[in-house]
């Protein structure tokens, strides 16, 4: 498979190009130059086939010379000691369970198979180095994911208000380690803005090998769609109508994910956009003008998102077949009172916990469901563990949230490496000084 800009058609590159570079030099976003029909190796696949093996079958399917069978199953035995859960509830809804990673996050998924594939790819290679933005949640993930990863150093950014957790000050660059938390006195968009300019600084990213680790590299995205296949096959022989899945969706990297599952040939009849109060994109969706609008706090607040990340790979999508689209996209806005009593009716029904993220997207697959034929049924995403927002969980359904000795043992506070303000120069500087 190769990979082309958003913004062109011409001059694709490999998989190990894409991920290694992050940007097109165009300024737009890498997607697939073509679709990969992957039905042969996945609709065989049974309900007793385990994670790291579809990740080991599609993978090289998908990666024709650059990953062959047998350094895909090395990448899928070294990413994942844990696999998505698909529990199904009832005849109309199933649950994906996303959490079960070591930081208790979806990203777990994509990051630890970047780490490994990255790791694979730069054997023989120079170094390379990993610069990302994070809120808190992503950069744990990006700590564990890459610690002790060889020939690759880890650069993690967070905004002033906002910090890292559960990193060991041994995982860092001058102790041996190869993790470099910077703090950076601004706002977490500002963050996202570094990253970007640092990889377009070509001189200094070629010089140490920059790319990224948040949802611009199509590395991280395109192996979050190898958990939509996995839901499928676990799901498959049970299915007597439609299936759709209802995504949480803040920068909507798990939607466009699954829309590639989708061109992969997973048989599937939509996908539900399930946001909280920003509604980022639903008037994109129904056909009209993308407008940002300024960001609302909310009590799902990894959907607090005003400009996805991803929009641009969403676009591209609706400009190749925007009347196609508009019948496998169906958006949902849910606000903050929908959200608790989504929380607590889910576990009336079902006995089961959800953090927000999940309750939006219950409460907007509910609301999309009555447009459907009897007998459909909607995979939800949990994407977060209900830990994490325990306070909330807590005073919608009156439970008491357990949390795994695992997320536990993260919530220390780590101190950064260097406080910087807002500036390329300040960021490049911070970076040579721990070396």
């Amino acid at each position: 498979m190769q990979f082309r800009s958003t913004k062109s058609h011409e001059s694709p590159v490999s998989f190990k190009e894409a991920v290694l570079r992050c940007l097109p030099p165009d300024g737009g976003l890498y997607v697939p130059a073509s679709v990969m029909d992957m039905r042969q190796y996945f609709l065989y696949m049974d309900t007793e086939t385990s994670y790291p093996e579809l990740v080991a079958t599609v993978a090289p399917g998908l990666l024709q010379g650059e990953l062959n069978p047998f350094s895909a199953s090395m990448v899928a035995e070294s990413a994942f000691d844990f696999e998505p859960e698909l529990r199904q509830l009832d005849e109309t809804f199933s649950l994906l369970t996303l959490y079960n990673g070591p930081t208790g996050v979806f990203k777990d998924f994509g990051i630890a198979f970047l780490a490994a594939v990255m790791e694979e790819l730069l054997k023989n290679n120079g170094p390379a180095m990993i610069v990302s933005a994070t809120r808190g949640d992503t950069g744990v993930s990006i700590a564990n994911a890459f610690h002790k990863r060889q020939n690759i150093t880890s650069v993690i950014l967070y905004p002033s208000g906002s910090a890292i957790q559960g990193l060991d000050p041994a995982s860092y660059v001058p102790n041996g380690g190869n993790i470099i938390p910077i703090q950076i006195e601004g706002s977490f968009d500002e963050c996202q803005k570094l990253v970007k300019e640092i990889i377009r600084d070509r001189p200094y990213a070629d010089r140490y090998g920059i790319t990224s680790v948040n949802a611009i590299n199509v590395g991280r995205l395109l192996p979050q769609s190898f958990y939509f296949l996995h839901a499928f096959v676990k799901l498959k022989k049970y299915l007597n109508g439609d299936l759709l899945f209802s995504v949480p969706s803040g920068n909507f990297g798990n939607l466009i994910a699954g829309l590639y599952a989708w061109k992969f040939g997973m048989p599937v009849n939509g996908f539900i956009a399930a946001m909280n109060a920003n509604n980022a994109i639903g008037d994109f969706i129904r056909g009209r003008q993308f407008i940002p609008r300024p960001v609302k706090s909310t009590n799902s607040p990894a959907l607090d998102v005003a400009q996805p990340s991803n929009y641009e790979r969403l676009a591209s999508f609706y400009d190749e077949a925007p009347a196609v689209m508009r019948n496998m996209v169906f958006p949902a806005a849910v606000d903050n009172d929908d959200t608790v009593k989504a929380l607590e009716r889910f576990w009336k029904r079902y006995g089961i916990i959800l953090d927000p993220h999940g309750a939006v997207a219950y409460a907007a697959a509910e609301r999309v469901l009555s447009g459907f034929d009897p007998g459909s049924h909607v995979v939800i995403l949990a994407t977060g563990h209900p830990a994490k927002k325990a306070v909330t969980v807590t005073e919608a359904t009156g439970q008491t949230v357990e949390i795994p000795r695992r997320l536990a043992l993260l919530r220390e506070k780590a101190d950064p490496l260097a406080v910087i303000k807002p500036n390329l120069d300040a960021l490049e500087t911070a970076i040579v000084s721990c070396f």
